[in-house]
């Protein structure tokens, strides 16, 4: 199927969703699964449709948008979701915070 389901799932996200910013990412290969499958999936969903609503209920929603998805070919979503708020501050986290990948150290 090559891209054809990452696309399709940011599709409809973005259709039902209207995101301020959306990522949906295969992770498929860091599992053990056949090359070039779309089984596994990391989803960054920033949207305003969030607000007022616990992690639990925005989860719910994604796998109802999904449900057919999930009951074929996916096997895992690794859902991220965030409202515009609650993104910035994420943003401004990741931004103060000191690189964490081992990286940048030259006196090693």
């Amino acid at each position: 199927m090559g891209h054809n389901m990452q696309s399709h799932i940011q599709q409809k996200l973005q259709a039902a969703f209207a995101p301020v910013h959306l990522e949906v990412i295969n992770e498929s290969y860091q599992h053990n699964v056949p090359a070039g499958s779309e089984s596994h999936f990391k989803v960054v969903l920033v949207s305003e449709l969030f607000e007022n609503k616990r992690m639990v209920g925005r989860h719910r929603e994604i796998y109802a948008i999904l449900a057919d998805e999930l009951a074929g070919s996916i096997h895992a979503l690794a859902l991220h979701t965030y409202t515009p708020t609650e993104w910035e501050g994420l943003a401004d986290t990741a931004l103060n915070s000191p690189a964490c990948r081992g990286g940048g150290k030259t006196n090693g």
